[in-house]
């Protein structure tokens, strides 16, 4: 410990910058299929580089190494939760699950207020069961069909799912990150959630209203003979009926019953299984290996739904690409990305890099306002540098505690803050396992939607100008200085 030196400042921003060109030059020269490979490789180089910084600094590598398992055993549940979220997908497609929540949705949504709808729509969804995850991955995949179906604009129709399932994740008690929040900063749940409430109401009504505006004027495109023929397909590919909706309300029962997410949504994945083999014979049938029928046939096929997902050939291209895909091996590329990105954030962590630059920004920040946009510059910055929103509101909650308590800063202020600038702009970063995982579910980068996610985007501004207006800001005595230190 005696032989360790702290890091300098130059030490702390050399494996940044690495990693942000390595970043760029990944996206200059692959472009869409940067977060297949490329961006692995330049977290892993980024990472080679803080680790030799830390030995120089008199780190060993055994506690280097010590501090990258840790890391990725962090996310360890998050790589269960996408295994299960890939094989609900493939068994859900399979069943008729998500085409009847397509042709219900096809059947209900006015093209003029789709955009508005969808976003509410997941905001229920996320807020009944916690997870944005989860909700992208079931209603939002059927969401896309719709707009698919109507002729709608997939980017901003990403954005509104986005918007409504980072919300709700955002309020609900179910929410991890909701838990994290209160708890790094030492404040209640549910009085957290009271004072987050001050921005993200209003942030969430104008984002409805961007919506809505978004809507009327993109209405003109959705065409009822396309909406007609989606239809007529999925009614002849598949037997359609209210019951197939079961999965997805045993899915939400158990959400909202507090059942943690992973064995919430293996059940789910398992219940669309049984209901492929019962209600879908004929599409169970039409995916079997020439020569298997009946009760093999149907074990083989829901089997291969769940780690391999589906490919359907319904004669009608975009139909196929709509009702295929999933299975487990689909999440495999965003899993790795997961493992990289938590294995650099764990090695500058563990060596006081982050730390060292982070400590920069309280210069100068005695405002409420500077306090507050500090926090969240810092976790927008934690997103981009560890690509993991758990580390966003961990790192800068651990590091401003006690300086919000300096300035007579309640700690509700901090918890708030960590969520409006950590949880929702983690979605927004390519290479950020949030914005990974919604490209991988959603099939539309982040890079698309990142201007339609209006929520995402409203909510941190609104909570930065209440900041500086004193709007909604808690204070506390501030503490008297210790003997000798005034």
């Amino acid at each position: 410990m005696s032989d360790r030196r702290q890091p300098s400042m130059l030490d702390a921003l050399i494996p940044i910058a690495v990693l942000v060109v390595l970043l760029s030059s990944s996206v200059i020269l692959f472009a869409d299929d940067s977060s297949y490979g490329p961006n692995q490789i330049a977290l892993l180089l980024a990472m080679g580089v803080a680790a030799i910084i830390g030995l120089k600094n008199g780190y060993k590598w055994k506690e280097i190494e010590e501090g990258i398992v840790h890391g990725i055993s962090l996310s360890l549940g998050a790589v269960l939760i996408l295994l299960s979220v890939g094989a609900l997908i493939g068994t859900w497609l399979l069943s008729g699950t998500v085409p009847m929540l397509i042709y219900y949705g096809l059947k209900l949504l006015d093209p003029s207020f789709f955009y508005a709808a969808t976003c509410i729509i997941c905001a229920i969804v996320a807020m009944s069961i916690g997870s944005s995850w989860t909700t992208a991955a079931t209603v939002g995949v059927a969401l896309i069909g719709v707009a698919n179906g109507m002729g709608m604009s997939e980017a901003v129709t990403a954005g509104a799912i986005v918007s409504g399932a980072y919300f709700g994740d955002k309020i609900s008690p179910l929410s991890e990150t909701t838990n994290l929040a209160p708890a790094v900063a030492g404040t209640e749940l549910f009085e957290h959630i009271r004072y987050m409430l001050w921005t993200t109401i209003p942030s969430f009504v104008l984002a409805i209203l961007l919506f809505v505006i978004v809507g009327l004027n993109a209405s003109g495109q959705a065409s009822l003979e396309k909406i007609e023929r989606m239809q007529q397909l999925l009614e002849a590919n598949f037997e359609l009926s209210p019951v197939l909706l079961v999965p997805l309300i045993v899915l939400l029962v158990l959400a909202v019953r507090k059942v943690p997410a992973f064995p919430t949504v293996s059940i789910g994945a398992l219940l669309g299984g049984l209901w492929a083999a019962w209600f879908q014979p004929d599409v169970v049938q039409s995916l079997a290996e020439q020569g298997r029928e009946g009760w093999l046939a149907s074990v083989t096929v829901v089997w291969t739904s769940l780690f391999n997902g589906v490919s359907l050939d319904t004669g009608n291209a975009d139909l196929d690409d709509l009702l295929s895909g999933g299975g487990m091996s689909s999440m495999l590329n965003t899993i790795w990305l997961i493992i990289c990105a938590m294995s650099f954030g764990a090695v500058v962590e563990k060596t006081g890099l982050l730390k060292r630059v982070v400590t920069v920004f309280l210069k100068g920040a005695k405002t409420a306002g500077g306090m507050v946009t500090r926090t969240m510059f810092t976790c927008l910055g934690t997103n981009l540098i560890t690509a993991d929103q758990y580390m966003s509101i961990v790192m800068p909650g651990r590091m401003y505690k006690e300086e919000f308590a300096k300035r007579g800063l309640h700690q509700l202020n901090l918890s708030r803050s960590l969520e409006d600038g950590g949880t929702l702009t983690s979605p927004l970063i390519p290479w950020n396992t949030c914005g990974a995982y919604m490209h991988s579910v959603l099939m539309v980068s982040p890079l698309e939607y990142i201007f339609f996610a209006f929520f995402n985007l409203i909510n941190p501004v609104l909570a930065i100008i209440y900041a500086y207006l004193g709007i909604k800001i808690l204070r506390i005595p501030v503490p008297s200085p210790e003997p000798g230190k005034a």
